[in-house]
Parts: C-alpha cells; sequence; structure tokens
C-alpha cells in the first residue's frame, strides 16, 4: 500500500521530487542572491571613489579659481610698473622747469593710456558728438552758438569703456536748442 500523505514521513529508498526542485531552486536563489550582493557591493564601492573623485576635482577647480582670482592683475600690474617708476623718478627732481616736468607728466600719460588700451580700456571723449545716453551723462544743457542742439560742446569728465562694457560715462555739457 502506498501512502499519498504529504505529510507522512518519506521511505529511505528516495526522496520527493518536489523537494528536490524546491531545494535546487533555494540553492540557485541562493547563489544569485550572493551575485546580486557582490555586483551591489562593487557599484556602491565604484560610486564612493567617483564622489571622492568628484570632490577632489571640485576642490582642485575652486583652488585654482582661486589662483586666478588672486592673480588676474598680475599682468597688467607687472605692466605698470615702469609708469609708477616714471612718476617717483619725476618727483624726485628737485629742479627743473615747468616744461620739462610737463612733457613727463605728457610721457607718463600716453604711457598709461597705452597700458591701458592694451588691457581694453578705452576712453570715450565725445567733443563735438551727439549726446548718447548710453556712454555721455549730461550734466548741464548750455548755449553754444553755432552749435548743433544736442552736441556735446564741453567735456567734464572722459568716460571709459572696458571690453565694450561702459566703465563710466563721460560727464558732459551739451548745446541747448534754439
Amino acid at each position: 500500500m502506498h501512502n499519498n500523505d504529504p505529510h507522512a514521513p518519506h521511505d529511505a529508498q528516495g526522496e520527493n521530487p518536489d523537494v528536490e526542485a524546491g531545494n535546487l531552486e533555494i540553492e540557485t536563489l541562493k547563489l544569485q542572491l550572493s551575485e546580486q550582493q557582490a555586483l551591489n557591493a562593487e557599484l556602491r564601492e565604484a560610486n564612493l571613489r567617483d564622489h571622492a573623485e568628484l570632490d577632489n576635482q571640485r576642490r582642485r577647480m575652486q583652488r585654482d579659481l582661486d589662483q586666478a582670482r588672486r592673480f588676474a592683475n598680475e599682468k597688467l600690474l607687472n605692466e605698470l610698473l615702469p609708469v609708477y617708476d616714471g612718476l617717483e623718478r619725476g618727483l624726485a627732481v628737485e629742479t627743473g622747469d615747468v616744461a620739462s616736468v610737463r612733457e613727463g607728466i605728457s610721457l607718463t600719460l600716453k604711457s598709461l593710456l597705452k597700458i591701458a588700451e592694451n588691457n581694453g580700456l578705452v576712453q570715450v571723449d565725445p567733443l563735438g558728438q551727439t549726446l548718447d545716453p548710453e556712454r555721455h551723462h549730461a550734466v548741464s544743457m548750455v548755449d553754444a552758438p553755432g552749435a548743433v542742439p544736442n552736441t556735446v560742446v564741453n567735456v567734464l569728465q572722459k568716460g571709459y569703456v572696458l571690453n565694450d562694457r561702459l566703465l563710466r560715462p563721460a560727464l558732459v555739457a551739451v548745446a541747448k536748442g534754439e
């Protein structure tokens, strides 16, 4: 007689095929789980390395940016040193007539303007031009016989443009209309 009770103990000759299949499936799942855990650990490690590398790169870039800011004016200041030296030499001269002092100041100013030009600074001297509110600041309107209305007849302070961007508008007086 054969016992069909699933809860009955098995005979010693062989195991139930359902149990064997279940055990095989459990072992396969355990193997897959351990593989996935190993892969997960590798991915976590790679993620940590990438994160650390990004942090290091961010710090390097910040350090480079700080250095660039600190020394951004180095070239300009190096070009200004001869102007500074010329002014000091001019002040050291005890004797001299006004004409030679004036000539020295004129040469120093030309040198300074050339350095500024080389670094993108352009002077705005609008004398005789039509008032441009984008580049000129009218501080007064004056009677100017023979001048076209809204024309700059006097420049009180020159303006400056740095690389096509207005740094300071020119302060001007313009001709009144009739």
